[in-house]
This record gives structure tokens, sequence and C-alpha cells, in this order.
């Protein structure tokens, strides 16, 4: 069975209490059993992984490469715009990944239009809400097995 990481950045714990203009009123855990729905339907296997913390993060990259996941679906939050060594952990781990991003970062401040880490990501997905979480799973669930090297 194919395994999908979902893993959120700084911040997306508060979903649906924070800027709910901006990010919606579902919760993480809202869209995490929804997402789980979607995974039984395209008979993948998802895990969620959510944390403040780049180096946790980071480690959490590193776990599902080793435990053979086939990709992962990746919000990195604030992180998108700072992080290179996040940058560099996905373009490391040999994983297809997705960056997802609630808002259209490209309607935000000129520092949100930049991501450092889409360049290692098979796609980006920005502004459709939690929509953009199940069309990036959908994209992973069903598409050709071969692996996405950078």
């Amino acid at each position: 069975m194919r395994k999908i990481g979902i893993l959120n950045g700084p911040n997306l714990g508060r979903l649906g209490r924070r800027e709910p203009s901006v990010y919606g009123k579902q919760s993480l855990e809202e869209l995490e059993r929804a997402l789980r729905a979607d995974a039984q339907t395209l008979g993948v296997y998802i895990e969620s992984f959510q944390s403040n913390h780049e180096g946790k993060l980071i480690d959490q990259i590193e776990r599902w490469t080793d435990a053979g996941f086939y990709g992962m679906i990746i919000n990195p939050g604030g992180l998108t715009h700072t992080s290179i060594v996040l940058r560099d952990a996905i373009c490391a781990s040999g994983l297809t990944v997705v960056e997802v991003h609630i808002s259209n970062i490209y309607r935000r401040e000129d520092f949100r239009q930049k991501s450092l880490s889409a360049g290692v990501c098979v796609g980006v997905v920005s502004g459709l809400g939690m929509d953009g979480y199940h069309a990036a799973l959908y994209h992973l669930g069903t598409r050709s097995s071969s692996r996405h090297h950078h």
C-alpha cells in the first residue's frame, strides 16, 4: 500500500481558531479526518504530523523516508519563505512532494510570494483552502508509481 505523509508546519495546529477569514473554520483534526476518508477511498495509507519546530519537521521527513513512504503533502507555513534546511530535507528525501497553501500566497504580502521549497516539489496548490490538501492527496494517490528525484 502506498504511504503518504501529511506534514503541517508552524501555527497550523491552530487551524479553525487562527484567522478564520484567511484559513477557514475547519480544524486540523477535522481536515485529517476528511483526508483519512479520502485515503481509504484511494487505497493509500496516510500519516499526519504537525509541529511548530523546524527540526521536528525535518526529523519526520527523515522518518517517512526511512519507512519507505512514497510521497508527502507539505504545508510549511511561514517556513515556506525562510527555510533552506527544510528545502534541503525535502530534496534529500527522494519523496514525491506536493506543497500546499490554504491561502493564495500570490495575493498576500510580497515576502509570502516566494517559496524556497516549491522548486523541489512536483507541484504547488495555493489558495484553494482545504481542497488543496484533497487535490494533493488525489494526485499522490493516483499518479504512476515512479519516484520523483530532484
